[in-house]
């Protein structure tokens, strides 16, 4: 079964806390870790990972915390995913980690169709799409 891992599911609400509520202001860690009763200890590296990677900047101060980099609409998910998680492997094969059955393997490419499929659909939704309250179509796989 594919997943996020818990680093990039939690980088995904934070972040998406965040643009929610742009128009607040910073939102701090301490809330965003209440409201989803994330571990503090793992958001801190989690906002940590984004902000290294310029999608999140923190604000110091009374009423400081976290706010996007960026507009809504320019940041993807999977610009979050890779911030998190490296590169976006389904498989480890793909990585050129020296399979023991690549000379036989028969889904390599296959493979690599659905990685690229679900690599550029990720890229594809920014932000601004999923704070927004439609739910977007789903693309169809052509290969």
């Amino acid at each position: 079964m594919l997943r996020f891992t818990k680093r990039a599911d939690y980088g995904l609400m934070a972040v998406h806390y965040i643009a929610v509520n742009d128009r607040l202001g910073a939102v701090s860690a301490k809330r965003i870790a209440e409201e989803f009763g994330i571990p503090p200890e793992l958001l801190a590296k989690i906002l940590q990972r984004l902000a290294k990677r310029r999608l999140i900047v923190s604000q110091n101060g009374p009423k400081g915390g976290y706010v996007l980099a960026r507009n809504q609409d320019q940041i993807s998910v999977g610009q979050v995913v890779r911030a998190l998680e490296g590169p976006i492997n389904i498989v480890s094969c793909l990585d050129h980690s020296g399979c023991p059955q690549e000379a036989r393997c028969n889904l390599r490419r296959p493979v690599q169709k659905l990685q690229a499929a679900i690599s550029e659909m990720l890229d594809a939704m920014s932000l601004a799409e999923l704070t927004a309250d439609r739910v977007p179509e789903i693309l169809s796989i052509r290969g």
